[in-house]
């Protein structure tokens, strides 16, 4: 046990003593604060206040277990979340013209989590007439209004501090401030994000999120919002390309709000998914909260990527966008990266500018295996068994043509055959 863990344990055990582990989260409280801190009081829509209350209910519920670090977190998410809608309000009363920006026909990937949806983005991000939200971005969309613009540095260190307290992160999910960012970070403003049920155990939050009748509508409203007001500070429209796995249970918000979107779905065989996904969440979950069942987190996992499976399954080719589906497969993606770009951008009548191609080419060269860390894992570490996820999942392999990828062992996704080594595997 590292000291970093044994002196995060005697925290939680003097936390839980004082009584401050057990004292419930109170929207309102949060939302005084933010508007105390911020000067002003006015969020124009307060549409987030109900999920808000549903999700710090789950966080104050021995579900979550929250460790002391996993309080401390949730108030700094919730209060900059809500700093952040202050200020968008503030910025659109002095600007109207923010809401009038255009967005037109943005690039979504998705697919199910570490099938290659984040190196295909990075990929697009070589291209200088693409964009897609950054890492520091999401976290901090407007600048300080006096002195120098010190947020790139700022978010640095939040990910520096963040890899002190889950030394696994780096390997499994490389990510700096500058990297391009999934687009649950936006929709978590809101609080209508997967984000959360990520990073927590909050199983009755997520059952609220999947039973309301509103679904992924505002989150999707507030997404438009949100890219309005990074337009509006470049001064120029690029081309968006975004990318999460939670676009896939979200397609009918994204066509009721970007009707004229083109969507990307990339597959990959979905027992390797599994078993880098549950991990990933583990480690995630590590220091939020004081216990994991990570038996639960396997089965949750495989429901939830089986459940986004069969969305993109329902949806095959035809999502109701003027443009066709178009299907990225990891193998491909992995084993001639500029070629599988080329093909997206071919798919929607557009030609890959050769300064991308090099960059692409570079990009692969300077990132063995991604730039992500050698990982072994097996079936029964999250409670899974081969066989059966493999049954599970046959109708999404066979419907697709997705290469089995079981002749290459137990290892992460994050492997990369010897005569490979020069492509980077496709995780994420």
């Amino acid at each position: 046990m590292s000291v970093t863990t044994v002196s995060l344990r005697i925290a939680d055990s003097a936390a839980d003593i004082a009584g401050i582990l057990r004292r419930p989260f109170r929207a309102e409280d949060l939302v005084a604060r933010a508007q105390r801190e911020a000067g002003h009081t006015d969020f124009g829509d307060t549409g987030f206040i109900e999920p808000l209350r549903h999700l710090l209910a789950a966080c104050s519920a021995p579900e979550a277990d929250l460790s002391l670090i996993g309080r401390f977190a949730t108030q700094w998410d919730v209060s900059r979340f809500l700093g952040n809608l202050l200020r968008f309000r503030a910025e659109e009363t002095s600007r109207p013209e923010i809401v009038d920006q255009k967005i037109e026909r943005p690039i979504f990937i998705t697919g199910l989590p570490r099938s290659g949806t984040t190196f295909l983005h990075r990929l697009m991000m070589t291209d200088a007439g693409n964009r897609a939200p950054a890492v520091w971005e999401t976290i901090f969309p407007w600048p300080n209004a006096a002195g120098p613009d010190r947020r790139i540095a700022l978010v640095a260190k939040q990910l520096k501090m963040f890899e002190w307290l889950a030394p696994e992160f780096r390997a499994l999910h490389p990510l700096d401030a500058t990297s391009p960012q999934e687009c649950s970070e936006i929709t978590a403003h809101v609080f209508r994000s997967l984000r959360f049920d990520t990073n927590y155990y909050v199983p009755s939050y997520r059952r609220w999120l999947d039973a309301d009748v509103a679904r992924h509508l505002p989150a999707y409203r507030f997404h438009r919002r949100f890219l309005s007001h990074l337009q509006h500070q470049d001064g120029i429209a690029r081309r968006w390309v975004l990318k999460c796995p939670e676009h896939v249970f979200a397609l009918r918000a994204i066509r009721t709000v970007y009707p004229d979107a083109r969507l990307v779905f990339v597959h990959r065989d979905p027992v390797k998914v599994l078993l880098s996904v549950a991990h990933l969440t583990e480690v995630l979950r590590r220091p939020f909260t004081r216990a994991q069942d990570v038996g639960v987190i396997g089965r949750d996992e495989s429901a939830r990527w089986l459940a986004g499976a069969q969305r993109m399954m329902e949806t095959g080719d035809d999502a109701g966008l003027p443009e066709p589906v178009c299907h990225v497969h990891h193998m491909d993606l992995i084993s001639d990266p500029v070629a599988t770009v080329e093909g997206v951008y071919r798919h929607f009548g557009m030609t890959l500018p050769d300064p991308a191609a090099t960059a692409i080419e570079r990009y692969v060269a300077e990132r063995p295996n991604g730039g992500y860390g050698p990982r072994r894992y097996a079936f029964e570490d999250h409670g899974l068994n081969e066989a059966v996820e493999r049954e599970r999942f046959r109708p999404y392999m066979l419907r697709f043509g997705i290469a089995s990828e079981s002749g290459a062992g137990h290892r992460g996704p994050g492997f990369v055959a010897p005569e490979k080594t020069s492509a980077p595997t496709a995780t994420g």
